[in-house]
């Protein structure tokens, strides 16, 4: 059975509202700090629940992308961090069947990368040189980890919507299109992110442990 009561999701909410408010607050280095510690408590409460090794090493690339990011510099190096991170969630969760579920549900993933196409053309031409060959490719990657969760759990697909809203949000900010120094704008980056890994990892665990519960029914023998 899937329990949330334990130091590392306590931990998990505890660090996740202290960087709003921080964030909020504008309190600089430790808005920073605490986003780095997102995605470390998140992977203590999935390793104490026996979640997917791959779901470990997906929040992995996750905390590597928000260290990243926090140094101007290396804004495509963390944007790379979060694209492994991606491919480690589609792999899982075609791993899970969702193939056939996307074959099930055709308009889905068209209307993802339609969504993500506007997306793109809306802030090409504000993205600096350097961004403009990362982000379609970025772009392709949330729109599958988003179209790949959607059919396998209700939670996960939720937190991959959130994520591909969050990630969007930070594209029209590195645009211009919006001001990314903004109270609103940067909390609604953060809350987003916030619920779309915790979606994520509780989507993927539940719907592991509910596939071991599946399994563990006896065989009944078969008649010769």
């Amino acid at each position: 059975m899937l329990t949330f009561r334990s130091p590392w999701s306590a931990a998990f909410g505890v660090v996740s509202v202290l960087h709003l408010v921080l964030l909020g607050a504008d309190v600089t280095p430790w808005d920073s700090i605490t986003k780095c510690l997102i995605a470390p408590v998140l992977i203590g409460w999935v390793v104490s629940v026996r979640g997917p090794r791959l779901l470990v090493v997906a929040l992995a690339f996750c905390f590597l992308g928000d260290l990243f990011l926090e140094i101007e510099p290396l804004f495509v190096v963390g944007m790379a961090a979060f694209a492994a991170g991606h491919v480690c969630f589609i792999r899982h969760f075609v791993s899970r069947g969702a193939v056939a579920g996307l074959r099930a549900r055709p308009w889905l993933l068209p209307l993802l990368v339609l969504v993500a196409v506007g997306l793109v053309v809306a802030c090409w031409d504000g993205l600096e040189p350097a961004l403009r060959a990362p982000v379609p490719l970025y772009a392709l990657l949330l729109v599958g980890t988003a179209a790949s969760s959607l059919v396998v759990d209700r939670v996960a697909g939720l937190g991959g919507l959130s994520f591909l809203v969050s990630d969007g949000l930070i594209a029209l900010g590195e645009a211009g299109r919006i001001d990314p120094d903004d109270l609103a704008p940067s909390l609604a980056v953060m809350t987003l992110y916030v619920l779309g890994i915790l979606g994520l990892a509780v989507g993927i665990v539940r719907e592991q442990q509910r596939s071991r519960a599946t399994d563990c029914w006896p065989t009944l023998p078969q008649q010769v």
